[in-house]
C-alpha cells in the first residue's frame, strides 16, 4: 500500500461516528434496536410512557416516541451490510441513495428532553390533578374518569360553580 492511501484510511478511521435513522418493518422497533445492540451498534430509541385503555382498563405502556424508527451511530466508512439484514430493520432512511445523518444535535436535544423513565401512576376517581398546559395551567382539578384513550374528564371549581371539563390526558398530572 501506498502512503497516501494509508493515511487516507487514517483519517476516515478518525472520523467522529454519525448518527443515521433507521426505518423499522412494522411493529418491531424494538426487536430492531436488540438486535443491533447485540451486534455492538450504539442505538437510540425515543420512548415515553403513556395511559391507555386496553381491554377496558387503564394501564401504563411504554411507546416509542418515533414509531417504527431508531437511531443508530456508525462509522461513515463501516459495513453497512450487516446493518440491512438485522432482524426487525427494513432500510436506512437514505435520500438521493446517501443514508440520510442526523445532527449530533438533534440527538443531544432528544436526550435533554426525553420524559423520565419514572413511570406515572394511574389516576383514579376523586385523585387531585393539576393542569400543566393550556390556559387553565396550573390550576387543580379532581381526576373523575377516562374519556377515550386520550382524553380525561375533570371536577373543577370555577366561578363558585363545578364545572365538568374533558382535556388531553397529557395536560394533566397528579396533584
Amino acid at each position: 500500500m501506498d502512503m497516501n492511501a494509508l493515511q487516507g484510511m487514517e483519517i476516515m478511521a478518525s472520523q467522529p461516528a454519525a448518527w443515521y435513522l433507521v426505518h423499522c418493518k412494522p411493529r418491531q422497533d424494538e426487536r430492531a434496536e436488540e438486535h443491533l445492540i447485540r451486534q455492538g451498534y450504539t442505538c437510540y430509541r425515543p420512548r415515553l410512557q403513556r395511559e391507555r385503555v386496553v381491554a377496558g382498563r387503564r394501564q401504563s405502556v411504554v411507546e416509542s416516541l418515533f414509531p417504527g424508527y431508531l437511531f443508530v451511530q456508525l462509522q461513515p466508512n463501516a459495513n453497512w451490510s450487516p446493518l440491512r439484514s438485522t432482524r426487525g430493520v427494513n432500510r436506512l432512511v437514505s435520500f438521493g441513495g446517501y443514508p440520510l445523518e442526523v445532527p449530533v444535535h438533534v440527538i443531544d436535544s432528544l436526550h435533554q428532553h426525553a420524559p423520565s423513565d419514572e413511570p406515572q401512576s394511574l389516576l383514579q376517581p376523586g385523585d387531585p390533578v393539576r393542569i400543566v398546559e393550556g390556559s387553565l395551567a396550573d390550576l387543580d382539578a379532581i381526576f373523575l374518569s377516562m374519556d377515550g384513550d386520550e382524553r380525561v374528564v375533570l371536577l373543577m371549581n370555577l366561578l363558585n360553580r363545578e364545572q365538568r371539563l374533558t382535556l388531553p390526558l397529557a395536560c394533566v398530572r397528579r396533584g
